[in-house]
């Protein structure tokens, strides 16, 4: 292989392996990436299933700082609407379940929780921060989508998750 082939072929690694990690998580706007996952009850959840509900969706983990913040405050946005067609699905991607069992037990969180230690689901989604928030319209289009979490963010949620309610 001469040196200019070699370059070229460099250089397609380069911009191949700088595309796949700059994926992104969906815009405003997209169909949400379809996909199924096994929750912390057991059971399969799809997220084409959960259509004509608002979805709030969460990736997180037990070692993110902000994560262990915000998990509380998405509880108690959880329990106030989910009476009135709201879903939150936590994506956990930590490697060792049992981290996220224990901070699911010790934060006493009510919501459906998906596992999604391969990191499928995350990659699906292009999910480059953490936490990472998508809120999800009733026609499973991503409307909102946030990235980390910082004082105040779930005043946001509320907001936002309100406004796809009333539609």
């Amino acid at each position: 292989m001469n040196a200019r082939v070699l370059t070229g072929f460099l250089a397609t690694v380069v911009i191949l392996l700088g595309a796949e990690s700059a994926a992104a998580l969906p815009v405003a706007g997209a169909v949400a990436p379809d996909f199924a996952s096994k929750s912390a009850s057991g059971r399969n959840v799809r997220l084409s299933e959960l259509r004509g509900q608002v979805v709030l969706m969460n990736f997180w983990a037990s070692w993110c700082g902000p994560c262990r913040q915000e998990l509380p405050l998405l509880n108690k946005i959880y329990e106030q609407y989910r009476a009135a067609g709201f879903t939150l699905l936590a994506v956990n991607l930590d490697d060792n379940r049992k981290d996220a069992d224990a901070m699911l037990k010790r934060l006493d969180l009510r919501f459906p929780t998906l596992f999604d230690g391969g990191k499928s689901v995350a990659k699906l989604y292009g999910v480059d921060t953490m936490p990472a928030t998508l809120v999800i319209d009733r026609d499973g289009r991503v409307r909102y989508v946030h990235r980390g979490y910082y004082q105040g963010y779930e005043r946001k949620y509320e907001q936002q998750v309100r406004e796809l309610l009333k539609e």
